[in-house]
């Protein structure tokens, strides 16, 4: 039996591909909603990002949100996204 494929996605952050699992989504739904997508599953454009506070003070600063979903993302799904990845930051330091 051959192993299954593992799915890859780019991180906006770094840059760097990392497994699909290890990385958070981001979707812009048709709505025009900047929210965090824990199931995957939400209809819209989406985004990956690592868990980590680096990558995503990276991708703020550089604005790579808003080119990826091309339209401008406020700071409440900032705050949201800070908020997500300190809670997974915290899970992976315990």
């Amino acid at each position: 039996m051959k192993p299954r494929k593992i799915p890859m996605r780019m991180c906006v952050g770094c840059r760097e591909m990392k497994p699909k699992k290890e990385l958070l989504r981001v979707v812009r739904t048709p709505e025009g909603e900047v929210l965090i997508d824990p199931t995957g599953k939400k209809s819209g454009r989406g985004a990956y990002i690592c868990a980590s506070s680096a990558c995503l003070a990276k991708a703020r600063k550089q604005k790579q949100l808003e080119r990826a979903f091309e339209c401008a993302v406020d700071s409440a799904a900032y705050e949201a996204l800070e908020a997500s990845v300190r809670e997974a930051e915290g899970a992976a330091a315990v």
